[in-house]
């Protein structure tokens, strides 16, 4: 019998909404265990817990769970939760003679690092935003709009930015994108037509990133990290190298802040060679053990592009991202987006505008870092009681936090999760491809499940840890 539970409502992709909202949710349920995606002795989440993450009523939940009970698909006892009732398997036909693929492992759960938490994404509060918005767009916001996005967001932006990251904006220099990597494309092909041969990239991060300013024309040379961050005191002797790729509020993946000796050397690095940083601020707004460093653009504005999103703040569906540029790069960078903002939708531009305006995200923020502490500390307790030889490094920040494995442990972990339907990534994931072999650990994401999703995904975790 086992006490895992499978995202629900990405697992069976059930959108109860409008009428009949408990026959679909029993249904669903009904599916579920007749195709064996819910196994007999499977425990549901409690009836709040699904009724939160689905967005419904706790009565319409416990209504469905009971019914089905009473059918004889669920069981439920005191103290023990609801579970998928055991029972005998139906009589198959034999099997007509064919060529079958092996079947996938199912996946559980997942706690691969990038995404947030899309389930608490705020409908209400975002619903209202755009009603306001579209009342009060102009009607040439329905027309091609200025590549460097709408107004209204670039406004806003400037200054939330600079309250909050320290970053030196103003609507001008500010350039809307459809989020970091489609940003990340637009100043590879920037600084290949200025000739740049080489933009550095820390040693362990996406790879993704490498592979687009690679497909840019670009090289990318690494730049070593340790506890301290990037090694940017040696970008001087990286000779050839023209631009860097930073994040130094919390490096992804390795967890740590850039030092403030470093961020100053980096500075002083551009300035000298004429170089430009890209800073990566990707979950910048997001530190649990003090108030968060401000953005390294507020160093040297003309040195420093700053590249923000709301894929960790709101959710990567929305597409929306920006740049805050160096004047001199504002003109080439519109060139390179296009004629026109086919990329960046103007009316959730104009809702995301309102919705910063009327302090809704500075609230979701609050809301959302205060979820995200809490997961990490009992990321971190039920480490400490399950699995004490295992220490979490890194800041207190962000969405995923790496686990210290024992030497040698890291592949046989992630694929004994991967036989237990966990998703993990080890940090050699990440790792860039000219960077020597490092130590073993686990990048944990504990942003992307959903609150009933959570306690299962962690007690998954702890038991594949050596």
């Amino acid at each position: 019998m086992t006490d895992s539970w499978a995202t629900f409502g990405a697992d069976l992709h059930l959108e109860p909404v409008g009428t009949g909202v408990r026959s679909g949710l029993m249904e669903a349920l009904r599916e579920a265990v007749r195709s064996g995606r819910l196994t007999p002795g499977t425990r549901l989440p409690s009836s709040r817990a699904l009724a939160a993450d689905l967005g419904v009523a706790r009565n319409t939940v416990a209504d469905a769970y009971a019914e089905l009970v009473a059918e004889g698909w669920l069981t439920a006892r005191q103290g023990s939760g609801t579970r998928v009732a055991q029972r005998s398997a139906p009589r198959r036909a034999a099997p007509v003679a064919a060529r079958t693929r092996p079947a996938r492992p199912r996946t559980g759960h997942s706690l691969k690092p990038g995404s947030p938490d899309v389930s608490s994404f705020p409908r209400t509060a975002w619903l209202r935003a755009a009603r306001k918005a579209l009342t009060a767009a102009p009607d040439e916001a329905f027309d091609y709009g200025d590549p460097r996005g709408r107004v209204e967001l670039r406004t806003v932006l400037a200054e939330y930015l600079a309250r909050s990251r320290g970053v030196h904006a103003d609507p001008e220099r500010i350039v809307i994108c459809s989020g970091f990597v489609h940003g990340l494309m637009l100043l590879g092909t920037v600084l290949r037509r200025r000739r740049v041969r080489d933009l550095a990239v820390e040693s362990y991060g996406l790879d993704l990133h490498r592979d687009l300013l690679i497909g840019t024309g670009l090289n990318t040379p690494r730049l070593e990290l340790d506890h301290l961050g990037s090694r940017t005191g040696e970008l001087a002797a990286m000779r050839g190298t023209g631009a860097v790729l930073l994040t130094p509020a919390h490096q992804f993946p390795t967890g740590v802040p850039l030092h403030p000796d470093r961020r100053a050397a980096a500075v002083d690095w551009a300035r000298s060679t004429g170089g430009l940083i890209l800073e990566d601020d990707y979950d910048g707004e997001f530190r649990y053990d003090r108030q968060p460093v401000g953005a390294l653009q507020g160093l040297d504005p003309e040195r420093v592009v700053y590249l923000g999103t709301a894929s960790k703040s709101l959710a990567p569906g929305l597409r929306l991202g920006w740049m805050v540029l160096p004047r001199g790069l504002v003109g080439e960078v519109v060139a390179a987006k296009g004629a026109s903002d086919w990329m960046s939708g103007a009316f959730d531009q104009l809702t995301l505008a309102e919705f910063i305006a009327s302090g809704a995200y500075d609230r979701h923020v609050r809301s959302m870092r205060l979820r995200y502490r809490r997961r990490r500390d009992q990321l971190v307790a039920a480490l400490a009681e399950r699995a004490p030889g295992i220490e979490v490094s890194g800041i207190a920040a962000g969405l995923h936090a790496v686990l210290e494995l024992p030497p040698g442990t890291e592949r046989s972990v992630v694929q004994a999760a991967a036989f237990q339907g966990l998703r993990l990534e080890g940090l050699a994931t990440y790792r860039h491809p000219d960077a020597p072999v490092g130590r073993d650990a686990l990048v944990i994401g504990y942003g992307s499940p959903s609150e009933s999703a959570w306690a299962g995904a962690l007690d998954a975790l702890c038991r594949v840890l050596p």
